[in-house]
């Protein structure tokens, strides 16, 4: 708390934290106690209700909106929550209730340490819109210095803004900040522990030499499918499309990507497509230093269309032989041959 009187804030480079505070003291952190702690957390949290969504490992979203009948309203269960963290745990704990979580992110620091905040419908343009810019989340320092040379210093000027000059300026984000500022966040909360939907694998590498020839291209985009493939197969999905990545020896870098004639998770397939965009776009010639290969559209790979096609079949037969060589390489580790090599 000494420290951020002078200035310093939570995450800053600790050359930043020095020039601000010189006497500042450093100490080194206790990372499983961390852990520990947020995990304790968690477990009172998921008292009250299943919808519980980590930010970081010191904050949580929690929506209580059905169980409101059993604990009481937003307050009366924001207070409890910091009594027990304090009585539990020994802690201090600052609760936000909003009607949405950018809202309820927003006030982390507006009462604290140990005190409980209520922005609602009614009353957030006077607690809220004076607040700078900074504080609205996802507005970065370069958003921020953006906002500023345009004279929008504050939240409230953010949300007074025309809608089409800030897409104009940050594009689709503006929009998005926007209406982050005028309340208008609609993001339910996740359930504990829930993974958002995988929507894309992919693979890179730096290589520690030049690739030369295309040879070399295609060993390595071989490697690098492989690992994208296996992955999918993990994931049991499929992919529609095929991206490459390539940066060549002067730093130049470009992206690529391409449709399959049918969903996949075959390695020789993705592979070949893979190629086929790099052969067809790198004109130059230039040695390459990186390559990286994405398989996005995923679908799963439960949901299979029967079909007749030659080429479809003998995916499906390669699928089945990549199947098997993922099993050995499990039991007998990652050096043994792709499984594309041996089909005729």
């Amino acid at each position: 708390m000494i420290a951020k009187r002078f200035g310093v804030k939570t995450g800053e480079a600790l050359w930043q934290a020095r020039q601000k505070c010189p006497n500042i003291i450093f100490v080194p952190p206790h990372f499983d106690r961390y852990l520990r702690f947020s995990k304790l957390a968690k477990e009172i949290y998921l008292q009250y209700t299943d919808q519980v969504e980590s930010f970081g490992l010191d904050e949580c979203w929690l929506d209580i909106t059905d169980s409101v009948h059993l604990f009481g309203d937003g307050k009366t269960v924001a207070d409890q929550l910091r009594e027990r963290v304090k009585f539990e745990l020994g802690l201090t704990a600052s609760v936000r209730v909003s009607f949405n979580k950018i809202f309820a992110k927003l006030g982390s620091d507006y009462k604290k340490p140990d005190a409980t905040t209520i922005i609602t419908k009614e009353n957030y343009k006077q607690i809220v819109w004076p607040f700078p810019v900074s504080d609205l989340l996802y507005v970065r320092r370069a958003t921020e210095a953006k906002l500023r040379r345009y004279g929008i210093c504050t939240i409230g000027e953010l949300a007074n803004a025309l809608p089409e000059l800030l897409q104009r300026w940050l594009g689709k984000n503006g929009i998005m900040i926007w209406r982050f500022a005028n309340g208008l966040d609609y993001s339910p909360v996740a359930e504990v522990d829930s993974r958002p939907p995988v929507k894309s694998i992919g693979n890179s590498t730096t290589t520690p030499r030049d690739l030369l020839t295309d040879e070399d291209v295609k060993v390595t985009m071989t490697v690098l499918c492989e690992s994208v493939a296996a992955r999918l197969r993990d994931q049991q999905a499929n992919c529609s499309t095929v991206q490459i990545s390539i940066r060549d020896n002067e730093l130049f870098s470009y992206e690529r990507q391409a449709k399959l004639d049918f969903s996949t998770c075959v390695c020789s397939v993705i592979q070949e497509k893979a190629f086929m965009l790099y052969k067809q776009h790198h004109k130059d010639g230039k040695p390459i230093r990186s390559i990286g290969v994405r398989a996005c559209d995923l679908s799963s790979a439960d949901i299979r269309q029967i079909s007749l096609l030659p080429e479809e079949m003998k995916a499906q037969k390669l699928n089945d032989l990549e199947c098997t060589m993922d099993t050995i390489r499990r039991r007998f580790g990652n050096f043994c041959g792709p499984a594309w090599e041996y089909f005729s």
